[in-house]
């Protein structure tokens, strides 16, 4: 009801503004007046004629200063079109119009001469039509003013006597009541107007706001702020002008949506965007970016100043938030950029923003982490890695090499594990340990695992006997289910036979076990594939998937082997392991016995790995066998 009443008293304050919107109009009608009545007055010797028409100047002359200064305040825009501008419009129209009626009134009376009647009655219909549209925008001051300037006259006109006289006074009272049917129209058509005016001026505030604003937190969107951020830039005067942009995220945010619904966690966002407010207050502009992003600008803030904001922010999270029935404790991980050190345009800041966030995250969340320029060159060589990757597989820039496994009693090479290796042409050699997440996080890793699968068994299904190969497995590829048709088609394309390719993972897989995993480990299984357990012993541990999952081969980590000769410790552990995999009726691996004097049988014996197998250099002779360039999967050793 209140908006509607405020919206009524804007349709009123513009019909009032319309009143005043013409003072030349106002100007000539009050002009011509004046010299109607003078030109009437020196026609004639009545006193009351005189009398009249120096009324008529007066007020003339005070409505013409009076629109002219309300008119000049508006165009400057001080004035207010309140209910005293309108009063004082509506008196002096009225006393005007009144005048001129009078004024025919007197001289139809007073005077015979016929100049005289013609130019009152003229001056009186004249304005009495003209005022009937240019005051429409207040229906009842235009038929007011036509009332007093015509039913005088029309009275004159009767009183005269004179049959002509007779029926123009008829039909003066007749244009009264058309005059008012105009006056009335106009007014509707104005009015309606203004209504469609405003309701149009409402609409794209409406639209403005719904696109500079949050529809769920109210504050600025990302438009909003690009557009407040781009602004500063633009308008800064002194290069060296700091601004800050905190770069905020809630951590895990989405599990807090999956687990309590999306409703908790837009009450949620509300809760940090009003936390925000308060700790800010006023120091910076809050925008939300999307999602569970937030953004602060603020304005002649240097690197110190704005690292304390983000720390009373990181702070104040830690008191929880009490959503209905939900204590959540959540936490924040904020990215700083301070211009002009971080840069100098808007894209450049928010991306180095965005990459300090990022490092946050890295670190561990909940902290603040500030821009440095080693994340840029940090996140540049890995845009080169992801777009090298991308060519990599097409160009054949990817190689395999070949790690013999040498069984330790006979001396003949076992298997092979393979070895993927990459050689980029600007950045040279990158090792598995990085390219591979990268290409995990793109999601290249099953395209790669399918063509180290099938380089791999051709170049194995040209080995002699029974030798087999050894291929890791990354743990993206075991959540997904292209893995087992990967391996059938390599085994179908070359011929390999299945118990000749074993597939080696590592513990980490069973920290995220959704059950996928083990599905596709037991078809695998099931075509005749050996399983090795890479790494064991430095991941999560636990021995009850060597029950659940039946592994062909367990692989000792060479962190072990390192100091199996001088280490009880670490001679205890792989005696241990090897007594664990020989009861399982496992094979065993020892990695990183590379040298003559790790070969010699001594040093194995004394870990309690006599019998079993252990890790070759990669110069025992295979290669000789083997294809010299053939690529790998995943995170291998050496």
């Amino acid at each position: 009801m209140a908006q509607r009443t405020g919206q009524e008293a804007d349709v009123r304050q513009s019909l009032v503004e319309s009143l005043y919107a013409s003072p030349a109009s106002l100007t000539i009608g009050a002009a011509t007046g004046t010299a109607v009545g003078i030109a009437i007055s020196s026609l004639s010797d009545f006193a009351a004629i005189h009398a009249v028409v120096i009324a008529v100047c007066v007020v003339a002359a005070l409505r013409v200063v009076s629109a002219i200064f309300f008119h000049r305040q508006l165009v400057r825009g001080t004035a207010v079109a309140s209910r005293n501008w309108e009063l004082a419009y509506e008196l002096g129209a009225w006393a005007y119009a009144g005048l001129l009626g009078l004024m025919g009134f007197v001289t139809l009376i007073g005077s015979g001469n016929p100049v005289i009647h013609m130019l009152s009655v003229s001056m009186a219909t004249g304005y009495a039509g003209g005022i009937s549209g240019r005051n429409a925008g207040r229906v009842q001051i235009a038929i007011g003013q036509v009332c007093l300037a015509l039913l005088p006259t029309a009275t004159g006109l009767w009183m005269e006597g004179s049959t002509g006289y007779r029926v123009l006074s008829i039909a003066m009272v007749a244009m009264v009541l058309g005059l008012a049917e105009i006056s009335s129209t106009t007014h509707r058509i104005v009015v309606q107007a203004l209504i469609g005016k405003r309701d149009k001026s409402l609409l794209a505030e409406k639209f403005e706001r719904l696109a500079r604003f949050d529809s769920l937190t109210g504050l600025e969107n990302r438009m909003a702020m690009q557009m407040r951020l781009r602004d500063i830039f633009e308008t800064s005067q002194k290069r060296n002008d700091a601004v800050a942009i905190l770069w905020m995220d809630v951590d895990r945010f989405k599990e807090i949506n999956d687990s309590l619904g999306h409703m908790v966690g837009d009450q949620l966002l509300r809760a940090v965007a009003e936390r925000l407010d308060e700790v800010v207050q006023g120091r910076g502009r809050i925008a939300r970016f999307g999602g569970d992003e937030f953004v602060i600008i603020c304005p002649d803030t240097d690197r110190v100043t704005a690292a304390a904001i983000a720390q009373e922010i990181i702070t104040y999270f830690g008191h929880g938030f009490d959503l209905s029935d939900n204590h959540l404790q959540v936490t924040a991980s904020i990215g700083i950029a301070v211009a002009p050190q971080d840069g100098r345009d808007m894209d450049e800041l928010m991306q180095h923003a965005d990459l300090a966030l990022y490092e946050a995250k890295r670190e561990g969340r909940n902290r603040a982490s500030s821009f440095n320029w080693s994340l840029k060159e940090r996140f540049n060589r890995v845009h080169e890695v992801e777009t090298g990757l991308r060519r990599a597989l097409e160009t054949n820039e990817l190689k395999l090499l070949f790690q013999p496994i040498v069984d330790l009693e006979s001396g003949h090479i076992d298997a092979c594990e393979a070895l993927l290796r990459w050689d980029h042409p600007v950045l040279g050699p990158i090792s598995p340990g990085e390219f591979i997440p990268i290409a995990e996080s793109m999601g290249m890793i099953e395209a790669m695992t399918g063509w180290v699968l099938r380089e791999a068994c051709i170049a194995a299904a040209s080995w002699p006997g029974e030798v087999r190969i050894a291929i890791n497995i990354s743990p993206a590829s075991l959540k997904s289910h292209e893995l087992p048709g990967n391996v059938i088609a390599a085994l179908l394309e070359t011929g390999l036979p299945a118990r000749r390719l074993e597939l080696e993972v590592t513990e980490s897989i069973f920290l995220d076990d959704s059950g996928q995993t083990n599905t596709i480990l037991r078809e695998l299984q099931r075509i005749g594939l050996r399983l090795a357990l890479d790494d064991f012993g430095t991941g999560y541990s636990s021995l009850s998937y060597l029950r659940s999952y039946r592994f062909d081969t367990l692989k000792v980590d060479q962190s072990f082997m390192a100091g199996v000769s001088s280490n009880a410790e670490d001679r205890a552990i792989v005696r241990a392991i090897g007594n664990l995999a020989r009861d399982l009726a496992m094979d065993t691996v020892a990695e990183g016995i590379e040298t003559p004097r790790s070969r010699h049988p001594q040093a194995a014996a004394a870990a309690g790995l006599t019998r079993r197998r252990r890790a070759a250099s990669a110069q025992l002779g295979l290669r000789r066998r083997q294809p010299t360039h053939h690529p790998q999967v995943a995170v291998g050793q050496g």
